[in-house]
């Protein structure tokens, strides 16, 4: 399904792709989404957005990973 996003691919766009981190502001609202979520006490606006972060967080994570690949194989060849 995500596999048209890695075509053309550059070993630059994949360096940079594999490099993103969340920064420590995002890290803190999931935290604090996530014990929310866990004690049962978060409202309805604040699980959309936990969840489009999960959500986005696992593309990210797929993405990185296609890109980790690109790398690896680039570097075989």
């Amino acid at each position: 399904m995500l596999a048209p996003l890695s075509e053309g691919m550059t070993e630059a766009y994949a360096r940079r792709l594999a490099s993103i981190q969340g920064d420590e502001q995002l890290a803190d609202e999931l935290d604090r989404l996530a014990a929310r979520e866990s004690a049962g006490t978060i409202t309805e606006e604040e699980r959309r957005r936990y969840d489009t972060y999960v959500h986005a967080g696992s593309l990210i994570s797929v993405l990185q990973a296609q890109a980790r690949l690109f790398l690896k194989q680039t570097a075989a060849a």
